[in-house]
């Protein structure tokens, strides 16, 4: 009985996605899937941390020079780098520890991090903190150079954003400003000086 009851339900889903043009099948499909993705809100924060986790990156590598320099280890430099941070990359790297306490290998917890945040300067940081030991060269000369490249690549680029920035104010300017514009201001005059004329 539970095996025919089965293949009844199967038949009238089979007959359903039957009666169903392709397109519908899409617009079911892609329902479902905006259900399962994460709300724009949730979109938004996740981002926001992002930029917040990028923006504390040179922090952490002056931080990290800081502690090579003062005789840290790469490992302790960076677990001291974390109490530092008040922001979300430290709760992470926190947590990275955290887990190197319970017995993870710290190196592969951070390349994991990295990776999952998405962010390249984060990743160049890992990078620098396992080549330097495992060559055993100063941490605190590469994380200073690095530290410095990163700023200057922000700087740059927010520049260009600034150069970019005229250019896509010109179309709300055209075509909703200046249209607003003259109708509040051209208009009126117009059409009282050809009341005027009459």
């Amino acid at each position: 009985m539970p095996v025919l009851a089965g293949a009844l339900a199967a038949t009238a889903v089979l007959s359903v996605f039957r009666a169903l043009r392709p397109r519908d099948v899409l617009i079911v499909g892609s329902a479902v899937e905006r259900d399962r993705s994460p709300s724009a809100p949730g979109r938004r924060a996740t981002r926001r941390r992002a930029r917040q986790v990028e923006g504390e990156v040179p922090q952490l590598l002056d931080l990290l020079a800081a502690g090579s320099t003062a005789g840290l280890s790469a490992e302790l430099s960076l677990r001291r780098a974390a109490e530092a941070l008040r922001g979300p990359l430290g709760e992470d790297l926190r947590g990275v520890a955290h887990l190197a306490d319970l017995g993870a290998r710290w190196r592969d917890e951070l390349d994991a991090y990295a990776t999952a945040t998405g962010s390249v300067d984060l990743r160049r940081t890992m990078a620098v903190l396992q080549r330097t030991e495992n060559l055993g060269a100063s941490l605190a000369d590469a994380t200073r150079e690095l530290a410095a490249t990163v700023r200057q690549a922000r700087r740059a680029a927010t520049l260009e954003r600034a150069r970019t920035a005229p250019v896509k104010m010109l179309f709300p300017l055209v075509f909703l400003i200046l249209p607003a514009f003259l109708l509040l201001t051209v208009v009126p005059v117009l059409l009282t000086t050809v009341r005027s004329i009459r």
